[in-house]
């Protein structure tokens, strides 16, 4: 398929526009759309918050009239009722002549039966045009469809020489205050938050989203992302900081009698408990990842120490990593960045470097584990 300079340039602004939706839309993806008659932009419009307006309908109620016209979006349009009506309805009773979509939709209730609706009502339709950007901005929302679990971010702080707290548990604070806010902006794109219980009892942290929607170009409210707190003796305690905070708490525990006995006492707190299977005698956090997308979560970050965090890597489940290092060291009394099994140089895990930038005095180091990990 051919494209022109026009329609890639459309595409790309509905890219953009689909960005201002991240932190806001789940458990729906964030979509981008534009609406253009003979080269001109008439419309444009971002998927609102869950149970609002898909990015299609905002930009078809800011047309006057959009019979004939170029429809450019992100993701397949959705052909099921969901909390709203099917936006292929919208684009076909509005009349338009082509609909240029930069990739299809994995909800099995869509799948390519968008694209079916409207070339069966005589309109043009033309796939592909920047798929790669556009499957990166819902990775999430596509993992979860496609794989069944959501996208895992693991998020550390270190020290130069790779260390994340000191022997004595103290962690506070290693990075500067411009890291913590990025790290904000973090949690408001992820759906859920987990972390252990050692964490959580020493750090006694609430996990909550500090940021306004303004600090993340958000033109919506954020929300909370869920906290989920992996706890196999269930030995947290119902005062914990968090289940007094808005939003809402999960914590992952073993099936038994004692957990079975405290869990009582934690949902009158506010939490939900939910009892998984072990291995190796912790919580199955394959499972727990299945639980999370049954929750509709599209990503989850990891913030935790480094027995949790280097499971999650151990057990072949990392799809992300974010490491922030402070000019600082530590020395080799203090705490590793993760608890890993590698013995040999061999047995080393590979990570490609997406991005690296500097935050404030620290710097951020994005990477994703190498396609045979």
């Amino acid at each position: 398929m051919a494209y022109s300079t026009f329609d890639r340039q459309c595409m790309t602004r509905a890219l953009a526009l689909a960005a201002k939706a991240l932190c806001t839309t789940s458990p729906n993806p964030a979509v981008g759309c534009v609406i253009a008659r003979e080269e001109r932009v008439t419309a444009e419009g971002f998927t609102r918050p869950a149970g609002g307006n898909h990015a299609e309908i905002e930009a078809l109620q800011q047309a006057p009239d959009s019979r004939g016209s170029t429809v450019y979006v992100t993701l397949e349009p959705c052909s099921h009722e969901g909390r709203t009506a099917p936006c292929v309805n919208a684009l076909i009773a509005a009349g338009v002549a082509r609909v240029v979509i930069a990739t299809e939709d994995p909800n099995p209730k869509v799948a390519g039966s968008g694209i079916t609706l409207l070339q069966d009502a005589g309109i043009e339709v033309a796939c592909g045009l920047y798929e790669e950007q556009a499957r990166a901005l819902n990775k999430g929302f596509i993992k979860r469809h496609e794989q069944g679990m959501p996208w895992v971010l693991v998020k550390t702080a270190a020290s130069l020489d790779g260390r994340t707290a000191m022997a004595s548990g103290q962690s506070q604070w290693i990075t500067t205050p411009a890291a913590r806010k990025d790290v904000q902006r973090l949690r408001a794109a992820s759906c859920a938050i987990i972390t252990g219980i050692g964490t959580q009892r020493m750090d006694d942290p609430s996990l909550t989203v500090r940021i306004s929607h303004e600090d993340v170009g958000a033109e919506d409210r954020l929300r909370q992302p869920l906290r989920v707190v992996v706890d196999s003796q269930l030995l947290m305690s119902p005062a914990a900081r968090m289940l007094s905070q808005p939003g809402a708490t999960l914590i992952a525990t073993l099936d038994g009698e004692a957990q079975q006995q405290k869990a009582q006492a934690l949902r009158d707190a506010g939490a939900e408990v939910v009892f998984l299977k072990a291995r190796n005698g912790h919580v199955d956090l394959r499972a727990l990842l299945i639980e999370l997308a049954r929750h509709e979560c599209n990503s989850v970050m990891v913030e935790a120490g480094a027995g949790l965090a280097g499971a999650f890597i151990a057990e072949g489940l990392l799809d992300e990593l974010v490491c922030y290092w402070a000019p600082k060291l530590f020395g080799s009394d203090a705490r590793p960045m993760f608890t890993l099994p590698i013995n040999t140089i061999d047995a080393h895990l590979a990570l490609s470097v997406k991005d690296i930038r500097q935050i404030g005095e620290d710097i951020r180091v994005t990477l994703y584990p190498d396609k045979d990990y």
